[in-house]
């Protein structure tokens, strides 16, 4: 099985895939798979008389540092960064021979040992897969596989053993939260739409996920499609619902191909349409591409935009479950949120339960991103520690240098820093400090990162994505970016400073939606846990952290300046000065601070501060 997610195809997964297939054929050995499931629900492949390989697509395995990933089954073998030339010695070696190569096999560096299988590797050692149990496993273009896995049983269940009302009783015992931010609890807005009288009533399913640094949704629909439109047909059964939506964004061209390919096989196998399974239970999907705003991710945005009216979110109450879609009741839940459902349906609230925390059961994905050794997706249990995730799972500063801070939640979320890595990743835990589970996203910097600079990228982001529509965050993104920007140029000041703040918790209070009121967390959370950065910016005209390029300053140390005017040709503006074989200066007037002379300079000569 070739790893065929979005990080793995960039890297030329594609490639290995084709030079599998093509070696493999020419040895006669290719061989189509089809999954079966015998009668303990165990999945293998289909008999065969004859010694056969079957080369597979897989959606993404979560270890995206290592890609190209390729899965040797039933062994379990597990090959990292595998190039085309690396191919024919796995087909000669393990397909033929049955022999593991080593050198392909991930290297744990704190033991010095190579790896065989998946499970042993420490990115996964401590994950529970739920959401992600059959990303990487299954050739997510094939349904077969998908029922092979248990696709499509817990709808069976539900229209042979349940009432919507049971469906829905199961799913508050459960306590299953909105996974797409707020943390809602899912049965509870299920009820809403339930009890709403109306003639016609929608689901939706919000993939737009338009965080930096954020890929959970994006991965499970592109390597696990038929688990989220089973997720939507439970949620359609249990409020009344006979239509459905997937908005996915245009971005993802890898997972609307296969969303699509999927709710195709799925009304071809009698999975959709009319009567589904024989009960009268009657629902179809229609996927809806976004045009990738950032808003859009808002429900009454959303909404907004499957109308086909600009994305802008609306004021509520009315809230969707009673008047959404086309005026009608709505349900919104995110992709992880659906894709919870089938496995709660099949083994139980207990069973949920008995992962997480008590107020925050179940699992939670993550992007892990940034200055981290594996950079990833992680499903790890609700509560999990956030120095855990960091250090264990993500292994840690890819740098080597001091771990400085984390950014939870996108740009909505908020920037913690290593005293608050105690914290538990679940809903509770995280407001108490300013951060916010959002979406997943979990960007780690180390100490070489400005935090107003962070800041200042962030809300450069939320203030290009703004709507526009209300005055607080239309104009006040702007206000408290302009700002920033003017701290960052070494031109803030006191009172600079005292009206950040003031305009942030303005802007939190006043916004229309919910993105618009958490946009401010990175400022506010960066002025709590950093604000010495933000002080050593206006008081001191200085960037702890060397990044600010208007308050970085060179010059040239005489001792180990050779005179080989190498920096003084390279000089874009002529303000480096001096004779042959003679120490030069540079004169901070004409300097532009581009970094030419540090990159042409041989002998370190050049200093900046």
């Amino acid at each position: 099985m070739v790893c065929a997610g979005t990080g793995c195809l960039a890297n030329g997964s594609l490639k290995v895939y084709e030079k599998l297939r093509e070696l493999v054929s020419e040895k006669g050995l290719l061989i189509d798979l089809d999954m079966t499931q015998d009668a303990c629900g165990e999945a293998h492949s289909g008999e065969s008389t004859a010694y056969g390989i079957g080369i597979a697509k897989s959606g993404c395995h979560g270890f995206c540092q290592m890609g190209p990933l390729v899965r040797i089954e039933p062994q379990g073998i597990l090959y990292v960064s595998v190039k085309p030339e690396d191919v024919e010695e796995i087909v000669e070696e393990t397909l033929i021979k049955g022999r593991i190569v080593t050198h392909l096999l991930y290297h744990d560096s704190s033991q010095g040992t190579a790896v065989k299988t998946e499970d042993s590797i420490p990115f996964y050692k401590r994950q529970y897969r739920v959401v992600l149990a059959n990303c990487g496993r299954i050739n997510p273009e094939d349904i077969r596989e998908a029922i092979a896995m248990g696709g499509y049983y817990a709808i069976a269940k539900v229209l042979d053993e349940m009432t919507p009302d049971q469906v829905i009783e199961l799913v508050n015992a459960s306590g299953l939260r909105g996974r797409g931010g707020a943390g809602f609890p899912t049965g509870r807005k299920w009820g809403f739409a339930q009890g709403a009288k109306s003639c016609r009533k929608y689901v939706i399913c919000n993939g737009d996920e338009g965080d930096p640094g954020a890929f959970m949704d994006r991965s499970v629909m592109e390597g696990d499609p038929h688990k989220i439109i089973e997720g939507l047909m439970i949620a359609a059964y249990a409020v009344g619902a006979d239509e459905g939506f997937i908005y996915v964004r245009a971005e993802y061209p890898v997972a609307v191909t296969r969303l699509k390919k999927a709710i195709k096989e799925a009304r071809e196998y009698g999975l959709l349409g009319r009567n589904i399974l024989g009960s009268d239970f009657s629902f179809d999907i229609t996927v809806k591409e976004g045009a990738g705003a950032f808003v859009c991710g808002e429900e009454t945005a959303l909404i907004s935009s499957i109308e086909g009216r600009r994305g802008m979110p609306n004021p509520r109450p009315p809230y969707p479950a009673a008047k959404g879609l086309f005026g009608k009741p709505t349900i919104i839940n995110n992709v992880e949120t659906l894709a919870n459902l089938p496995s709660i349906v099949l083994k139980g609230d207990s069973w949920f339960k008995s992962h997480g925390t008590e107020t925050s059961p179940g699992t939670k994905t993550f992007a892990l991103a940034g200055q981290v050794v594996n950079t990833g997706l992680v499903e790890v249990p609700m509560g999990f520690p956030l120095r855990d995730l960091v250090f264990e799972v993500g292994g840690g500063t890819r740098t080597g240098r001091r771990f400085k801070a984390v950014q939870i939640g996108g740009p909505s979320g908020g920037c913690l820093a290593e005293d608050q890595l105690g914290v538990a990743l679940d809903y509770e835990s995280l407001r108490k400090v300013g951060a916010m589970v959002g979406s997943g996203g979990i960007v780690v910097m180390d100490e070489d990162t400005c935090m107003v600079e962070v800041a200042r990228f962030f809300m450069q982001f939320a203030q290009n994505e703004s709507c526009g529509k209300c005055v607080p965050c239309r104009e006040g993104t702007k206000q408290m970016l302009a700002l920033l920007t003017k701290i960052t140029n070494g031109e803030g000041t006191k009172e600079d400073l005292e009206l950040l703040e003031e305009l942030a918790l303005a802007v939190k209070d006043g916004a229309l939606c919910g993105l618009g009121k958490t946009a401010p967390n990175p400022v506010l959370t960066t002025l709590k846990y950093f604000r010495s950065e933000y002080e050593a910016h206006v008081f001191e005209k200085r960037c702890p952290a060397g990044v600010c390029q208007a308050l970085k300053s060179y010059s040239i140390d005489p001792d180990k300046c050779r005179g080989c005017t190498v920096c003084q040709q390279a000089c874009p503006v002529g303000a480096i000065s001096g004779e042959r074989k003679r120490p030069h200066s540079i004169d901070a007037a004409k300097c532009i601070k581009c970094n030419t002379c540090v990159e042409k300079c041989r002998f370190g000569a050049i200093i900046k501060e």
